[in-house]
């Protein structure tokens, strides 16, 4: 079966890596994404594997706008130390959201004194360009729950709601 719009994709694997090969991410059990613009994979890869099959390694360069965006230097924030827990140390991450705005961020600590915090919104691999390799395991039909949900269920996906 090829990959189009609503098939599951099953990877075997994937891997992130930066333009000097160090590897950024890398799963260590298959992953499987809802194709077509849902959401789960960059859209740069769905469009790399559009109409693959089983067994086809992929292997593709992509900008930081194709996948965590480029660097905002705008979401570092300096918040005052009695804002946090005393636990509060540097490599932890919160959720947070501008006032008036139901979007929700995750902030990572980037810096503790005993006077302020400073947390970074930016993705941590943001303002990177990356190279994304993965080869492909299954390639199936979307079930009809999986489709009105907008992601895959059973393994690799999903497990409840």
């Amino acid at each position: 079966m090829r990959i189009e719009k609503d098939t599951v994709v099953s990877l075997q694997y994937y891997k992130l890596s930066n333009l000097d090969g160090e590897v950024m991410e890398e799963s260590t059990t298959p992953v499987s994404y809802l194709h077509g613009g849902y959401g789960g994979m960059f859209p740069s890869v769905e469009e790399a594997l559009q109409g693959k099959e089983a067994g086809y390694q992929l292997s593709l360069a992509m900008e930081p706008e194709e996948t965590f965006g480029e660097y905002d230097s705008e979401l570092i924030h300096i918040e005052p130390r009695s804002a946090f827990p005393d636990t509060v140390e540097v490599g932890m991450q919160f959720e947070g959201g501008e006032e008036n705005s139901d979007d929700v961020m995750i902030y990572t600590v980037t810096d503790v004194t005993d006077d302020i915090v400073v947390v970074d919104g930016n993705h941590p691999l943001a303002g990177m360009a990356l190279q994304f390799e993965c080869t492909v395991m299954e390639v199936r039909a979307a079930t009809h729950d999986e489709l009105s949900h907008g992601h895959v269920h059973g393994p690799h996906g999903h497990h409840e709601h």
